[in-house]
């Protein structure tokens, strides 16, 4: 079956997810039966097109690339991203788009009236799940359509879809684990003696930490993601700002050094566990020692440990992620989605 797709957002990450759907176009048909067409594109730099009858993604892909106007695609542009989301006229919209800390806006509209005009969502923006959730899922559910988020936590690694799918009727307790891949790879430089500032421009550098690297060095993106899971995966809805945070600034490189002689290594923890309908969670520093699972874990790799009421404890180990895993785990979402 022939699905019409249109990406909101063409970054790193759209991008990545536009060569992969390229790469895995025949498998996508041999196995599961699935083709697309492109019909629309919304970028902030690069302009908004849509196009019915469908448009080249290799096209748009080189045209981005090299710093051109998507408007050589088509003729028929749109003025933001609702309009470009009602006239689009896709099956599938990919979201892309920065998130927001705070409210989750301005996504939650995009998904909103996406599911309201009978659009599948895949988005890889935390906001509208920690703000939105329920809503969206509810709206949803409503129009036949799903709300798929996989790549809003650990990339591409199966989280939600592990308990959506493979985990039926498997209470989660509790999780702890290394969820911003940022700070993990700080940390772990510092060990070879560098400034929070040197590394920190090193993981700019490769593309791991945003230009303003706030949100994942004091702890913003790893309460977001704490609030997703708790949201999500236990029911109890959770917002960043309830989540006791700190972050990594007040950390030295004589800090670190000293802890690693005496057999410890600081990460940024997060834990949340349940206790009836409440809460307990926190993001923070932490020492840990040699016995921990924690303990190895090093660079941009990120790891979560399950406690549930059924298997005990499960681990997830996603190493080195980046635009490519994240964009697996928008491509799995779309499989999912179209395929339920």
């Amino acid at each position: 079956m022939n699905y019409k797709i249109a990406f909101l957002g063409f970054g790193n990450v759209g991008r990545a997810l536009a060569e992969l759907l390229l790469r895995k176009r025949a498998e996508l048909k041999s196995r599961y039966d699935i083709a697309f067409t492109l019909t629309g594109v919304s970028t902030a730099r690069h302009g908004s097109v849509v196009k019915a009858n469908g448009m080249d993604l290799s096209g748009a892909l080189d045209l981005v690339r090299t710093g051109r106007s998507l408007s050589l695609l088509t003729t028929t542009m749109v003025a933001g991203p609702l309009d470009f989301i009602r006239r689009c006229e896709a099956d599938v919209l990919f979201e892309t788009t920065p998130v927001n800390y705070e409210n989750g806006q301005p996504a939650i509209d995009y998904a909103r009236l996406a599911l309201e005009l009978g659009k599948h969502v895949i988005t890889a923006n935390k906001g509208s799940v920690v703000h939105a959730y329920r809503e969206l899922r509810d709206l949803a559910q409503a129009k036949g359509r799903n709300f798929f988020f996989e790549s809003t936590v650990m990339d591409g690694a199966p989280v939600f879809s592990l308990f959506r799918s493979a985990l039926p009727a498997a209470q989660l307790k509790s999780f702890k684990g290394i969820l911003n891949s940022t700070t993990n790879l700080i940390l772990t430089r510092m060990e070879d003696g560098e400034t929070l500032e040197a590394a920190t421009d090193y993981a700019q550098r490769i593309g791991i930490a945003e230009t303003d690297p706030a949100g994942d060095v004091d702890g913003w993106d790893a309460a977001v993601k704490v609030a997703a899971l708790a949201t999500v995966l236990m029911d109890i809805p959770t917002k960043p700002a309830e989540i006791p945070r700190s972050g990594i600034r007040e950390i030295t490189p004589e800090m670190v050094k000293d802890a690693k002689a005496r057999g410890l290594r600081y990460k940024l923890i997060c834990s949340a566990e349940r206790n009836g309908d409440q809460l307990q969670a926190c993001v923070g520093p932490e020492l840990v020692p040699v016995t921990s699972p924690f303990y190895g874990i090093e660079g941009a790799t990120s790891m979560i440990q399950f406690t549930t009421d059924v298997l005990g404890q499960l681990i997830l180990v996603e190493p080195d992620p980046g635009p490519q895993t994240t964009a697996y785990g928008m491509l799995a979402d779309f499989i999912n989605a179209v395929k339920a």
